[in-house]
């Protein structure tokens, strides 16, 4: 079995449950949190999947607030820090942390391009300045930039900077990336692919970050655990199943669609409504009943 290192397991990107009103839904927040504890898995709030961009600082720190209280230490508490305002993006930060965040996991400002040199001065300045853990975020499909390896492994010695959650669909890059950090006690590498989940624990990566998890947390915990110890059959066939599943809520369907179709879903789980966040809307009737059909066996 793998060593595992501090920051491990399933950190699943937890959708963000609102009202009509466009409030934080706290008792469905609560209701996903005790789903995950009970089954052993982590929380990324306010990620990609949790509409991150689409929530203010002090809705934040309302879901924080909910998460924490009904994880109570039994799982780890990730938050998503994003933002193109660096002063706004600290504050940000400080209000998470004093709300009860565990590690703040930061994207990329993304409205400039920036040089990998500007990427790096950004992570630094930020980890000298959060007072929790701060792991690296990179997901190219919504900064349309990618954190170069030589960078991040630059500043994986960094004494506050403790992970990266790697979402670019590169399977090369994974490839080199696990070659450079599995095995490293002090510098946790999670595959933010669900699609190759299977393979980065192969190679050694110490968690996986899938959407799914949302309404299926324990299959992704019975993945992973077979994953570290080493069953590549068992863990290859869930993938399998996974990647079966995951097609429900994302074939024929942007980004923002699909997060949409994940609501429809933990809806028929009784954990949260389908509201979204501006811009995001719900789905049409058609493509809600089409969801709820194909989703209907595996909910029940």
């Amino acid at each position: 079995m793998k060593e595992l290192n501090r920051y491990h397991g399933v950190v699943v990107p937890m959708v963000t449950p609102v009202t009509k009103d466009g409030d934080i839904d706290t008792d469905a927040v609560k209701r996903i949190i005790n789903n995950f504890a009970d089954n052993h898995v982590s929380a990324l709030l306010m990620g990609t999947t949790g509409e991150g961009n689409s929530v203010s600082a002090e809705q934040g720190v309302k879901m924080i607030e909910a998460a924490t209280q009904a994880a109570d230490g039994r799982i780890t508490i990730y938050t998503g820090l994003t933002g193109n305002c660096i002063s706004e993006q600290m504050q940000t930060a400080e209000k998470f942390i004093r709300a009860g965040a565990d590690v703040i996991a930061a994207t990329l400002p993304c409205y400039y391009a920036l040089t990998p040199e500007q990427m790096y001065k950004y992570y630094v300045e930020l980890a000298d300045a959060v007072t929790v853990p701060l792991m690296l975020y990179n997901i190219t499909i919504t900064t349309h930039m990618s954190i170069p390896l030589d960078v991040i492994e630059k500043l994986s010695h960094h004494p506050n900077i403790v992970g990266l959650k790697d979402s670019e669909n590169d399977l090369g890059r994974m490839e080199r990336a696990l070659q450079m950090f599995a095995g490293r006690d002090d510098f946790a590498y999670f595959c933010g692919c669900a699609a190759n989940s299977a393979r980065a624990l192969a190679l050694g990566a110490d968690g996986i970050v899938p959407s799914v998890g949302n309404y299926l947390p324990k299959i992704y915990n019975d993945l992973y655990v077979a994953g570290v110890n080493g069953d590549t059959v068992l863990a290859n066939e869930l993938q399998a199943r996974t990647i079966e599943i995951g097609r429900i809520n994302t074939d024929g369907l942007t980004l923002g669609q699909s997060l949409a179709g994940l609501k429809v879903i933990m809806k028929m789980a009784g954990l949260c409504e389908t509201y979204m966040l501006p811009p995001l809307t719900e789905l049409d009737g058609d493509t809600v009943k089409r969801i709820q059909m194909q989703a209907k066996e595996i909910i029940m």
